[in-house]
């Protein structure tokens, strides 16, 4: 038996009456992570732990973990019941909770940075840190990794983006990830003019394999921004507390200027960061930037919670057994099966690909529907999560329901597989 979506296909009738494209952002069917859209469920009726259900009732053991924020469980007891607490106290108050400097004494000593800046949205404090690069250093040229994702602002897009004009990119620089010369050219053609460096901790983009970095070149990095006075901005939005709970810069072995943090932070609950050192703090305090509700103390307290049981429980290590347990299942089926897939990226959030034979996504995309058909929820062109409420069962589990998956989609084309 495979699932059906009748309410689901009924809801998103509605929500498209109401809401552009019935569901808007990276969540959205229309962005390409969920194709074929008839494979997929379209709005969560509850969620627990790894698990979710929709609204027609189906189950599904979640590896997308809202795109990244559940990282201790849905619904986790203790991270949820301090936020409860701190409502009983107050929110969104006049002056800000004291809970705001307990959350960023945590923070700092964790991720071994001087400051921290709270937001609501990964882009909020990628944005804050373009703003204080450029402040501090009175310059203006931006320099990305290609196949970059740093948010929507206008400044990180590329100039035939809807929405965005040539004027918001002209500053951009362009260059490849692991490629030190590359860099060296970049900054030697625009040495005086170069704000500052903002790049992801390894290569975590869509529809690619993901890539880590090679041996020094982090290193490198940083000794070439250092000498040119270039900030070094690392966007650990996504990685970050997942490899190491010092941050992504600790793991591979440098030090960020400015490190961004949110969807592992408070395990849902709205707020970001943005963490740097000391030389920073005054540039930071100058430059205007607020939000009416970054100060609300409910996501503080929950981040404070979240924060303390990742530490607790040692979660970059479980993270890494869990992805560990579950990509090496998946594989010994390939091999099998003779399926040629690819496993890319960290096993805490690991990439998965069938390289077609014919180069396009199809074959791909047709073993993961079958795959979410039967009860596992994962994507077709973007990286996956673990999180400390997924077990070794539900692992197992989820290596059973992908396996039978592959051999559907194995007896499906016996053109390729005799």
């Amino acid at each position: 038996m495979t699932y059906k979506y009748p309410n689901n296909v009924e809801m998103m009738n509605r929500a498209g009456k109401v809401i552009p494209s019935g569901v808007y952002g990276h969540l959205g069917p229309a962005e390409g992570c969920m194709i074929p859209s008839s494979a997929y469920p379209f709005f969560v009726s509850k969620a627990k732990g790894s698990e979710m259900w929709d609204v027609d009732g189906n189950r599904f053991i979640d590896y997308m973990c809202g795109y990244g924020p559940n990282v201790s469980g849905y619904c986790d007891p203790d991270v949820d019941s301090a936020a409860l607490e701190q409502i009983k106290k107050g929110n969104c108050t006049t002056l800000p909770s004291h809970v705001m400097v307990e959350f960023a004494e945590l923070l700092t000593a964790t991720v071994k940075k001087d400051w921290a800046f709270f937001c609501k949205n990964g882009g909020d404090v990628t944005s804050f840190a373009i703003m204080i690069s450029r402040y501090y250093t009175g310059k203006k040229k931006i320099i990305f990794v290609n196949n970059y994702y740093h948010g929507v602002a206008p400044w990180t897009q590329k100039p035939d983006t809807p929405g965005t004009l040539i004027d918001d990119c002209k500053n951009s620089l362009y260059v490849d990830f692991n490629d030190l010369e590359g860099l060296k050219k970049v900054i030697e053609e625009n040495k005086d003019d170069i704000a500052c460096f903002i790049g992801t901790p390894y290569m975590h983009g869509n529809f690619v394999d993901n890539v880590l970095p090679k041996e020094g070149y982090w290193q490198g990095v940083r000794k070439l921004c250092t000498d040119n006075g270039i900030i070094l901005i690392i966007d650990d939005i996504r990685a970050g507390f997942r490899l190491s709970l010092a941050g992504s810069d600790n793991y591979f072995g440098f030090e960020a200027d400015l490190i961004t943090f949110c969807k592992a932070l408070a395990n849902g609950y709205n707020v970001s960061a943005l963490c740097g050192k000391e030389f920073l703090k005054s540039a930071a305090s100058t430059v205007p930037y607020t939000g009416s509700y970054w100060m609300s103390a409910v996501p503080f307290a929950a981040g404070i919670a979240n924060i303390n049981k990742l530490i607790a429980n040692d979660a970059p290590a479980y993270f890494k057994a869990m992805g560990e347990r579950l990509t090496s299942g998946l594989l010994k089926t390939a091999n099998e099966l003779n399926v040629p897939l690819i496993v890319s990226g960290p096993p805490a959030l690991f990439y998965l690909r069938i390289a077609d034979t014919d180069g396009s996504f199809l074959h791909h995309q047709e073993w993961i529907a079958e795959c979410v058909k039967r009860g596992v929820f994962i994507t077709n062109h973007h990286n996956h999560f673990t999180n400390l409420s997924l077990t070794p069962e539900l692992v197992d589990e989820t290596i059973e329901i992908c396996s039978e998956a592959m051999s559907v989609y194995v007896k499906n084309h016996p053109e390729i597989y005799r």
